[in-house]
């Protein structure tokens, strides 16, 4: 049955999977806000295939974003308001460290070669 779904035309399946995407969100609380941030969404996700955007890193951002901001406020409230509580023991200091280093290394990389080859 599910292999048999593949033989639609492409334009039709999107027009069907569009039309069931419409008629649950709005089902769901009767809101054309919801229909508009669905359409908003889609769009996105349009443009991000059209210029080879990774989804994966999006997808894991969207769940884990609002696990992230409430641990971060746990420990803004249990530090009291200080941000200085990601700084005050050796391990969150090497975590943060470690963590700094994965994001920045492969930029700086790339700028150096770039530099090193003019």
């Amino acid at each position: 049955l599910w292999v048999k779904l593949l033989k639609i035309p492409k334009p039709q399946l999107y027009a069907g999977i569009l039309i069931f995407a419409t008629v649950g969100a709005y089902g769901m609380r009767q809101s054309s806000f919801d229909l508009f941030l669905l359409y908003v969404i889609g769009a996105v996700g349009v443009v991000m295939r059209r210029f080879d955007f990774p989804t994966a890193p999006v997808v894991v951002g969207m769940i884990l974003g609002p696990l992230a901001e409430a641990q971060l406020r746990n420990a803004m409230s249990i530090g009291e308001g200080k941000w200085t509580v990601f700084i005050d023991r050796p391990v969150s200091v090497f975590l943060i460290v470690v963590i700094a280093t994965v994001l920045l290394l492969p930029r700086l990389m790339r700028w150096y070669s770039g530099r090193r080859a003019v």
